[in-house]
């Protein structure tokens, strides 16, 4: 029987994994942390309202930001990972990938214009909602996926964590009003796709590769494939941030900026779990075992509900050090989101150790429907008898937890796991 020691094991054995677990994590929380920790200088200094609009713009893009990516990054990482010193293949996947995201922003661009110039509440905040649609760029030229199938994240960490600690000077030196929410969205966004750009000239000219424009029949494969995870990543996507748009049409851009600290206190815990799971794929996608995969959902749950139980305990004093007593609303909701850190973990296991090594791409996509028609039904049911923004927050836990079962089901209906 796999027991804890053989964990340990895994990552004492393979350095290589350890590392690029350390320096995923770094980075992914990194993009986080980074802006959780200058949260109470900009609520202070941009106010609720201003800092909720710049919220409820990225969450707007965001949809954007997924399109352009379309779920490309998971058969990336595969092919890369199983084919990491074949220059050939690396050079045409990168340019595939290029090639297929530059016809997705073209798309976007079109349909985020019209979209903006067409609601008048958006034309009149265009500038903001524009600087945010940027960062769209940095899904194109920063192919994190490369690196990670490569377990060669260490470069790319420093160099994010470098043009971060860069722009906080910029950020103090610019936003002092709340009418300098678009210079703090400027810098946001410079500082994103300079990242990006960073990491595109590492590949060109470390790695020696050239990435070329592709015709299309080269790249149409690839949304073929692509696909499942596209629609999985759609879905989840619709659920996770037509909440903050919701609360901004219905409830205003205040109670935007209280469900964003909520979601900032519980996001981090959750990208330091989730992150295990990105990092161990290249090595355990062709060391498939199931006794250790069942190991690791085990300690996995334990793990969640001791952070949920910190998150109860340390919440209020977190929310009161971050955006003072104004903000305490976002106490209540960080509990209640707490709960998303369960099924964010044990369905990404479920994802990167057992659908996706057995070739089951569309039980990602039918999971996520699940989830996005749970959530929904959760939503309308708890409106009908309380009118806050609290209902949202829980029916996302709630539709979480219906995950796990779903894909429980799916798991033991296949014998996916046996």
């Amino acid at each position: 029987m796999t027991t804890f020691t053989d964990i340990k094991m895994l990552f004492k054995s393979n350095k290589v994994v350890a590392e690029n677990y350390f320096f995923m994590t770094v980075l992914q929380v990194l993009n986080t942390l980074f802006y959780v920790l200058i949260y109470p200088y900009l609520i202070r200094t941009l106010g609720a309202e201003s800092y909720g609009l710049y919220v409820f713009a990225m969450s707007i893009v965001t949809y954007f930001v997924s399109f352009v990516g379309f779920g490309f990054d998971l058969p990336a990482v595969k092919i890369i990972a199983q084919h990491p010193t074949d220059e050939k293949l690396r050079t045409h996947t990168l340019s595939c990938i290029f090639t297929a995201k530059i016809y997705l922003e073209i798309i976007s661009l079109i349909v985020f214009s019209s979209i903006i110039f067409s609601v008048p509440y958006l034309r009149n905040n265009w500038v903001l909602l524009f600087i945010c649609f940027s960062q769209t760029l940095t899904n194109i030229v920063f192919p994190q996926w490369y690196f990670q199938g490569l377990q060669k994240m260490r470069t790319v960490t420093y160099v994010q964590l470098a043009l971060k600690l860069i722009s906080l000077p910029f950020i103090f030196l610019a936003v002092h009003t709340s009418n300098d929410i678009n210079a703090f969205a400027l810098i946001a966004s410079v500082t994103s796709v300079g990242g990006g750009f960073a990491a595109a000239a590492i590949i060109q000219f470390y790695d020696k590769i050239r990435i070329q424009i592709m015709p299309f029949d080269a790249v149409k494969k690839w949304y073929a494939e692509a696909t499942p995870f596209f629609l999985s990543t759609s879905a989840s996507l619709i659920k996770e941030q037509t909440v903050a748009i919701l609360i901004g049409v219905f409830f205003g851009m205040k109670d935007v900026a209280i469900y964003d600290l909520a979601n900032k206190i519980v996001a981090v815990p959750r990208l330091l779990l989730t992150s295990i799971n990105g990092a161990l794929f290249p090595n355990i996608i062709s060391k498939f075992s199931t006794h250790l995969i069942k190991k690791i959902l085990h300690y996995q749950v334990y793990l969640c509900l001791i952070i949920i139980g910190l998150i109860a305990l340390l919440g209020k004093w977190v929310v009161l050090l971050m955006g003072g007593i104004s903000m305490i609303g976002s106490y209540p909701l960080a509990i209640i989101l707490s709960v998303t850190i369960l099924p964010w973990l044990i369905v990404s296991s479920f994802i990167y150790f057992i659908f996706v090594p057995t070739n089951n791409y569309y039980f990602v996509t039918k999971n996520q429907v699940v989830a996005l028609i749970s959530f929904v039904v959760y939503c309308a049911i708890g409106l009908l008898f309380i009118d806050n923004i609290y209902v949202f927050a829980a029916a996302l836990s709630l539709s979480g937890l219906t995950e796990i079962v779903f894909c429980s089901y799916l798991i033991r209906k296949n014998a996916l796991l046996i």
